[in-house]
């Protein structure tokens, strides 16, 4: 795993600097823009039709196509997640139209998650605003209070500090280990996750006053008109054959690209009090350096870091941006190979400032004697 070989200037000199030299790459480019959209819409209804003609040839060539589909998904929620942020078009109506037209493709709605992920940019890294849970979903079932009151970062995965993991409750080290279990992660949670969670708007908070949670009714309407449309037209049966594959995938991937753009060995986490905005994008964003044929379908997001340093960057900037200078380059870089040891780190520890594993952190403890053990009051989950 490579990480950063030089320290991030600090925090005053490293402020002044970046914004200098990001400036250049905020700015929206109609021209790339208008290709992004006409090349992830088309691709993904090309993409359609040729799965539907593929049932007749047989269900393997279908599965095998839902994998671009799929790719051309998260292509589409890469352009709602910049209009989210402003930054896709010139335009604010321009971007919320293109957005609200996204979240009909990405069942995602769109205002109540460009919330929720304004939340994320301003508490990642924070250890006192960590998510209780994976997805809104069970951070609700966790903490039903958290949900509707707190600005907390629901979209998190779950993240316990050693200590933390030590001093709980059996069954919340039980939940704590099903939830950072690969088979979980990746496989469970998409499904839950894109399937229900989405759909109810249950990270809401009464603060939230511009329609996030109407937005998501309205998306849910939307989403049952298209599909009627498509089984009156096709029949459920081939819309689910079609459909499901690709939601699962993209879910999946979606869910895999988040975790390892924060969850690695280097990851940043510091006190609201000494927390810092830039060490933060710099040291807790990696940077997924992912073959040419990926980085296209992800639009992008592998430049994480430049990303959470400043989201006014569309994705289409973020790769001329990372490479415009050093500063940008020294930061924990994960290739594909990487990335797959990752789902093994799954606790914080403070003292060692990184990020461990189950048998680790155990085994840490015992050598520190009892004092680290399971002692006191569980913590809170």
């Amino acid at each position: 795993m490579l990480t950063a070989t030089a320290s991030v200037p600090d925090e005053t000199a490293a402020r002044e600097d970046w914004r200098q030299l990001v400036a250049a790459y905020q700015r929206c480019d109609r021209s790339q823009a208008v290709w992004q959209v006409v090349t992830s819409f088309g691709g993904f209804v090309v993409m359609l039709v040729a799965m539907y003609h593929s049932l007749s040839v047989g269900y393997w060539l279908t599965l095998l196509l839902a994998f671009p589909a799929a790719g051309f998904v998260l292509r589409i929620f890469i352009i709602q997640h910049d209009c989210g942020h402003g930054s896709f078009w010139e335009s604010r109506r321009a971007n919320e139209l293109t957005g609200l037209t996204c979240s009909l493709f990405t069942t995602v709605a769109f205002r109540y998650w460009r919330r929720r992920h304004a939340v994320h940019h301003a508490t990642h890294g924070i250890l006192e605003k960590r998510g209780l849970a994976n997805h809104p979903c069970l951070a609700w079932m966790a903490h039903p209070g958290h949900a509707c009151g707190e600005e907390r970062a629901t979209g998190d995965v779950w993240t316990m500090t050693v200590d933390e993991y030590l001093r709980s409750s059996w069954w919340t080290r039980v939940r704590y280990r099903i939830c950072r279990h690969p088979l979980y992660l990746f496989g469970v949670e998409p499904v839950v996750n894109f399937l229900v969670a989405e759909h109810l708007p249950l990270a809401s908070s009464p603060a939230w006053r511009r329609g996030e949670r109407r937005s998501v009714w309205l998306t849910d309407l939307g989403l049952v008109a298209a599909y009627a449309t498509c089984c009156w037209a096709w029949g459920v049966g081939t819309v689910v054959a079609i459909i499901l594959p690709i939601a699962l995938i993209a879910g999946a991937a979606a869910v895999w690209l988040f975790y390892v753009q924060h969850q690695f060995v280097d990851a940043y986490w510091e006190d609201e009090a000494t927390w810092s905005f830039t060490e933060a994008a710099l040291r807790g964003s990696s940077y997924y350096k992912l073959p040419e044929v990926l980085r296209w379908f992800t639009g992008n997001v592998g430049f994480h870091h430049i990303h959470h340093l400043s989201p006014s960057v569309p994705n289409y900037h973020l790769k001329a941006c990372h490479e415009s200078h050093p500063l940008f380059q020294h930061v924990t870089t994960l290739t594909i190979r990487d990335s797959l040891k990752t789902t093994r780190l799954t606790l914080w520890d403070p003292e060692q400032r990184r990020m461990v594993g189950f048998r680790e952190a155990l085994r840490h403890a015992d050598d520190l004697g009892p004092g680290r053990g399971p002692i006191g009051p569980p913590a809170r989950a």
